[in-house]
C-alpha cells in the first residue's frame, strides 16, 4: 500500500495579529484518516493546505515520512499528494478520462498504463467506464463529478490525500453514499488521508482520528472518535461534539460487533408441523420464513404452524428490517424503532440469512464497547 506518515511540529501560520493556526502539533500515522473539524475560521483548511504548500507555515515544520516539505520542490510535492475539494475542480473542456489521467500524464506514464489506470479507478469509485469515460463534467450529476474528483486525486497512487469538505456540495443521500464509498475504497487502498469538515457527525464517521480545532487556530483535542465522545478534553469540545454523544457512539459500532443470534427459521415448502415443533422447543412465538436460497421472506406466528401441509410465502404475518454486518448500530436502531417487529434480520452480501439482532443485544453491544486509549498530542 502506498501510504505515508504526516507530522505537524509546532506549526503556526500568521495572518496579521491573529494566527490562523497556532502551534499545531500532531502526527497522522500511515494509513489513517485524520479529520480536522471545527467552526469556521479555526484554521482547519489552512492546516490542510500547508501539507501541499498552497499555504506555507510561518514557523514550525510539516513532515511527510520524516522529510520537511519545505525542502521538496513544490511541483514535485503536489504531484505526489492527492487533493479533493468541495468544488471538485474538474477541467470542463476535458473528458472524464482526460481529467482522471491528469497527474499520470504529467508524470509521463506510458499511454497503456494511463488507460488501464483510468478504467480501474472509474470502476473503483462506482462509475461505469464505458458510460462516462468520454463524457464531459457538465454531462454528469454532482455526485458523479465528485466521484471523478476522488478518482483523479488517486490516479498516481499518492501516499497522502487531502480532502477539503469533499462531500459538502451534494444532497444528504448522495453525501452518505459517497462517504460509504470512500470508506470502502480506503479499506482497500489504505492511503493516508487528511479530511476537513465542519460537520462533527461526518468527522466521527470518517475519521480514524479526529482533531477538533477552535477559534484562534488552537488544537483542542486529538483522539480516536470513541475517545472524543467518551472523554471530551474541555467544555468547548463537549459543546461542539454535542449532548447526544451516546447516540453518536452508535455510528462507530456495526452489526458485526453485536451478538447475532441464530433465531428459529423455516423454509418455503417445508412441513408446517416440523417448524411448529422447533418453535415450541425454542419457546419462540415467531418463526422466520426463508426461501429456497435462504433469503428472508417474513415472520410467521407459531400458531399459524399448527397444521398440516407445506409452508408458503403468502401466509406471512410480519416483516423485519434487513441489516448487513457493516450496518451501523445507529442505523439498525433507527430501523428497529420504526418497525412493527423489534428484531432485525441480518443478511450477508448476497442477501442470505445470517441471524437476527434484537434490541437487547444492540444495547449490550453499545454498553460493552471497549474504551480506547487517548491519542497523545505530539
Amino acid at each position: 500500500m502506498n501510504q505515508a506518515t504526516v507530522e505537524f511540529r509546532h506549526v503556526s501560520k500568521q495572518y496579521g495579529p491573529q494566527g490562523a493556526v497556532v502551534d499545531l502539533s500532531l502526527t497522522v500515522p500511515a494509513g489513517d484518516i485524520c479529520v480536522l473539524v471545527g467552526p469556521s475560521g479555526c484554521g482547519k483548511t489552512t492546516s490542510l493546505k500547508m501539507v501541499n504548500r498552497l499555504v506555507e507555515p510561518s514557523s514550525g515544520q510539516v513532515l511527510i515520512d520524516g522529510q520537511d516539505i519545505m525542502r521538496v520542490d513544490v511541483t514535485e510535492l503536489r504531484r505526489l499528494i492527492g487533493y479533493v475539494i468541495q468544488q471538485i475542480g474538474l477541467f470542463p473542456h476535458q473528458t472524464i478520462a482526460d481529467n482522471v489521467a491528469t497527474v499520470p500524464r504529467l508524470l509521463a506514464w506510458p499511454r497503456a498504463r494511463i488507460l488501464s489506470r483510468v478504467e480501474e479507478l472509474l470502476e473503483l469509485v462506482g462509475l461505469d467506464p464505458g458510460r462516462v469515460r468520454d463524457r464531459y463534467p457538465s454531462q454528469l450529476s454532482g455526485g458523479e463529478r465528485q466521484r471523478v474528483g476522488v478518482a483523479r486525486a488517486m490516479a498516481a497512487e499518492p501516499p497522502v490525500m487531502l480532502m477539503d469538505e469533499p462531500f459538502g456540495a451534494v444532497d444528504p443521500i448522495v453525501r452518505e453514499r459517497l462517504q460509504n464509498e470512500f470508506l470502502r475504497l480506503h479499506r482497500a487502498l489504505g492511503t493516508t488521508v487528511l479530511f476537513v469538515t465542519h460537520d462533527i457527525d461526518e468527522a466521527i464517521k470518517m475519521g480514524t482520528r479526529v482533531a477538533v480545532m477552535q477559534q484562534g487556530g488552537h488544537l483542542a483535542q486529538y483522539a480516536p472518535p470513541t475517545e472524543l465522545l467518551l472523554h471530551p478534553a474541555n467544555d468547548f469540545v463537549g459543546r461542539f461534539v454535542g449532548t447526544d454523544r451516546g447516540l453518536k457512539r452508535l455510528t462507530l459500532l456495526t452489526v458485526a460487533e453485536a451478538k447475532i443470534q441464530s433465531g428459529v427459521v423455516a423454509r418455503v415448502g417445508e412441513g408446517a408441523r416440523a417448524a411448529w415443533r422447533r418453535a415450541l422447543e425454542a419457546e419462540s412465538p415467531w418463526v422466520l420464513l426463508l426461501d429456497r436460497d435462504d433469503r428472508p421472506q417474513g415472520w410467521m406466528r407459531v400458531e399459524q404452524l399448527a397444521r398440516e401441509g407445506p409452508l408458503t410465502a403468502d401466509s406471512m404475518d410480519a416483516s423485519s428490517p434487513l441489516v448487513h454486518y457493516e450496518t451501523t448500530l445507529r442505523d439498525a436502531l433507527s430501523m428497529l424503532l420504526a418497525s412493527a417487529v423489534q428484531t432485525a434480520v441480518v443478511v450477508d452480501e448476497r442477501g442470505r440469512y445470517a441471524g437476527i439482532l434484537t434490541l437487547d443485544e444492540l444495547g449490550i453491544a453499545f454498553r460493552s464497547d471497549a474504551e480506547p486509549r487517548a491519542v497523545e498530542v505530539a
